[in-house]
């Protein structure tokens, strides 16, 4: 004996949540659609997203995205996927994303730092806007050209072409770890840093050698490497191999140098910190990996891809992005210590 096929219950409409919530179907989409701040009191908000989520209400995003001109697609553009840094950004952003019903497309630069190809010659109208992280401006002239809204993360906020900028207190990151080292008696230090040549790590390099030339006495040498860990190791073996006095401690552009220096070290037949301090900065995974575990800056990392995320949706929306560097902390380890006397 077969059973007739039940019709599936309606699908919910705005006008049945209106009706529940006791407000019209006009404040039922500026709460869903997130422009309520303003126009609807919070209490009200909160009472219109309740029924909604009670009536098991979902808004017609496919007509949502027509009306308003949008894919609800976001690019975000990185210069690598090996960094770990990257997809924490691209995580952060991400979750942003999904709360008001946008994916996140990830593609890494070709080029790296260089001048980024366009991966969507075809299909721009797949996109709302892109994102970019430790980029220069000047390298996203592929993806500019299709007029679409960029957001700059860590990069150079003097760039032009860009809707909005993120950027990381890195200046206060590097002032911290040399004052760390200063403060513990360090006057011989050595910078190994990074030979990518972007914005991030032209503020790490003056903010060192600003904070160092106001100590009497404290000298300063640089020696540059591509970020990875083998290049670190050679960089750092030149300076600990050649005449002269060595250097107390050693400040890295990233916590990959930093591996590579504390490898340096000890194949020099010296230890860290006892002998040479060594700092990285990131706080990547690595940085609890390598023994002594490093003293590095901790980068919030998602952070900064929710905050970019929000710029622009802010600009998409026609809203004035959030303004300010986010916060950079140092993390103390095992790596440094007071200066030794050789």
């Amino acid at each position: 004996m077969s059973t007739a096929r039940q019709p599936a219950p309606p699908r919910p409409t705005s006008r049945d949540v209106a009706r529940a919530a006791g407000v019209s179907q006009a404040t039922v989409s500026l709460v869903l659609g997130d422009k309520w701040r303003g126009r609807v009191s919070a209490t009200t908000a909160e009472r219109v997203r309740d029924h909604a989520r009670d009536l098991g209400y979902r808004p017609n995003l496919a007509a949502r995205s027509l009306r308003l001109g949008l894919t609800r697609t976001a690019l975000l553009v990185v210069p690598a996927l090996t960094n770990e840094f990257f997809a924490r950004v691209y995580t952060g952003a991400a979750a942003v994303a999904a709360e008001h019903d946008f994916g996140v497309v990830l593609y890494p630069s070709p080029e790296g730092t260089g001048p980024a190809r366009d991966p969507f010659a075809s299909a721009r109208a797949a996109l709302d806007g892109v994102i970019a992280s430790s980029m220069a401006t000047e390298a996203l002239g592929a993806l500019r050209g299709a007029d679409l809204p960029l957001v700059m993360l860590d990069s150079d906020p003097e760039g032009h072409g860009a809707a909005a900028h993120v950027n990381l207190d890195i200046a206060d990151g590097m002032r911290q770890v040399t004052g760390h080292l200063l403060g513990l008696g360090h006057r011989r230090i050595l910078h190994v840093a990074s030979a990518v040549d972007t914005w991030t790590f032209t503020v790490r390099a003056q903010a060192l050698r600003e904070a160092v030339r106001e100590v009497p006495g404290a000298v300063l040498r640089t020696v540059t490497a591509p970020l990875d860990v083998r290049a670190g190791r050679e960089a750092a073996e030149r300076v600990l191999t050649s005449p002269g006095p060595l250097p107390t401690a050693i400040v890295c552009d990233d916590d990959i140098l930093a591996a590579g220096a504390c490898k340096a070290v000890r194949r020099r037949g010296l230890r860290v910190p006892d002998d040479i301090s060594v700092t990285g900065f990131d706080d990547l995974a690595l940085a609890t990996a390598v023994e002594p575990e490093l003293t590095t800056v901790r980068l919030p990392a998602e952070q900064v891809g929710e905050r970019g995320m929000r710029a622009l949706l802010d600009v998409l929306e026609g809203r004035p992005a959030e303004h300010g560097d986010l916060p950079v902390h140092l993390v103390v380890r095992g790596s440094t210590a007071p200066a030794a006397t050789m």
